[in-house]
């Protein structure tokens, strides 16, 4: 499937950096971040712009070949990894920040991401997280059709409950990213932080 939406000259969800992350980039500490499912790479060379480190994982190699031409044209490099986040090694204490935006993915692989993700961090590493809620399937702009992929403050606190949530909200708002996310959308926003001891 995204190998078939990223196989065009258009970047499907835009060139421009997500909103919820332009805005919430500087909680992030300088240093190794991760994207995770990072699509055609805007996030990413968005914040390797800003002076990041920056490692994009997704499964989808075309969107990743994408990615790597976007870093070219506005000259910075990211380091790009091919692979299935069922199998992705985030490995311990590795990264300063973990990015997971529009990161749907079906509840027992999610709740296995979410624990790499915690181990993954640094002590103080954060954690900057945007996803669509089961309200959006009212709106019908973007994000999965299955209620058990999308996202609530709740089950975000449930699986991240070993984090510190700096900033955890519920909210309608307009998206505009590419021909994919277009139109009023119900989201969750989190930021939350390792702290020293956290495991």
């Amino acid at each position: 499937m995204w190998d078939k939406r990223y196989a065009t000259d258009e970047y499907a969800y835009g060139t421009e950096p997500n909103d919820f992350l332009h805005e919430n980039s500087g909680a992030l500490p300088s240093g190794k971040v991760l994207c995770l499912a990072e699509g055609e790479g805007r996030n990413a060379v968005w914040l390797a712009q800003q002076g990041y480190d920056v490692t994009a994982v997704d499964s989808s190699e075309v969107g990743l070949q994408k990615a790597e031409k976007l870093a070219a044209a506005q000259g910075v490099s990211i380091t790009t990894h091919h692979a299935d986040l069922a199998d992705y090694d985030m490995g311990s204490a590795q990264w300063d920040g973990i990015v997971s935006i529009f990161c749907h993915l079906p509840a027992p692989l999610r709740k296995s991401v979410h624990q790499r993700c915690v181990e993954g961090l640094r002590a103080g590493g954060v954690l900057l997280l945007e996803a669509y809620t089961p309200d959006q399937l009212n709106y019908n702009t973007g994000g999965p059709p299955a209620v058990d992929m999308l996202m609530d403050s709740e089950l975000l606190e449930n699986e991240l409950n070993q984090l510190t949530f700096l900033k955890l909200e519920e909210r309608v708002r307009d998206i505009h990213e590419g021909s994919f996310h277009h139109g009023a959308g119900a989201v969750v926003q989190l930021i939350a932080k390792k702290g020293p001891g956290q495991k």
